[in-house]
């Protein structure tokens, strides 16, 4: 029974298929008349449809000018040099060397994290065929939770300490900005152009040196915050003060 069904499924498309074809021959159904040929038309061909008449194309439309604006003034150019800027400047040297030292603070603290993780396994591996099953688990489980603690506050250091990097630095560069159209206007220039564009210049359009001096001048340090991972100074421990020598007697 399920075999005749399956052929009925598996043959009723080849029906239905041969029912939308003209000269198939269905059994039960009424088969379908051709229809009459066109005369002066060979058999098997379709009729000729007529043209589609193309609508012609849209002329573009124009666009008016603009009115005429104030044309810019006469170009003068000054050049800097800003990683000369950043070599000499007090400020960008102090934030270098404090995130250079950060860095590599934290290397070390990433450093001794991995050699104490490696311990704690070595230790734990070692225990492992005096403890029990519930034991081992505990103790596996808290270590790798020590683990990921310490890797997200890793993690963390390492953002803020990028943070931190970005923000003093732009404070550096808004200071920058500040001195470059300071010395551009006591000189009239009123375009400043970064001396790697620059192929060849004379030396009276830099103005390299005058901005170092006044960047010096504003900003010698940036005020940042004190390093978190640095243990505070253990605290003195206070001395008890000797007792009193008692009195001899004679």
């Amino acid at each position: 029974m399920i075999r005749l069904v399956f052929a009925a499924l598996l043959a009723f498309p080849m029906v239905a298929a041969a029912q939308n074809q003209p000269g198939w021959f269905v059994p039960g159904q009424p088969q379908a008349q051709p229809q009459a040929q066109p005369q002066g038309q060979p058999q098997g061909q379709r009729p000729a449809q007529p043209a589609t008449p193309q609508r012609p194309a849209q002329p573009a439309q124009a666009i008016a000018p603009l009115p005429p604006s104030t044309p810019p003034p006469a170009a003068v150019i000054g050049v800097v040099d800003v990683p000369e800027i950043q070599r000499v400047s007090t400020a960008f040297n102090q934030v270098r060397q404090e995130i250079e030292r950060r860095r590599t603070k934290l290397n070390e603290d990433v450093q001794g994290e991995q050699q104490r993780w490696r311990e704690e396994q070595q230790r734990l591996s070692n225990e492992r065929g005096g403890l029990s099953p519930e034991q081992l688990r505990t103790r596996e489980r808290t270590l790798q939770d020590q683990i990921t603690d310490s890797q997200r506050i890793l993690r963390d250091r390492a953002r803020d300490l990028e943070q931190l990097a970005q923000q003093a630095l732009r404070e550096i560069e808004q200071a920058l900005a500040i001195v470059i159209r300071q010395v551009a206007a006591s000189r009239n220039i009123n375009l400043v152009l970064p001396r790697p564009l620059i192929i060849y210049n004379e030396p009276a359009f830099d103005m390299t040196e005058d901005v170092a001096v006044q960047l010096n001048r504003m900003i010698t340090a940036v005020n940042l915050p004190p390093d978190p991972s640095a243990a505070p100074p253990p605290r003195p421990t206070a001395t008890p003060a000797p007792a009193p020598a008692a009195p001899r007697r004679n």
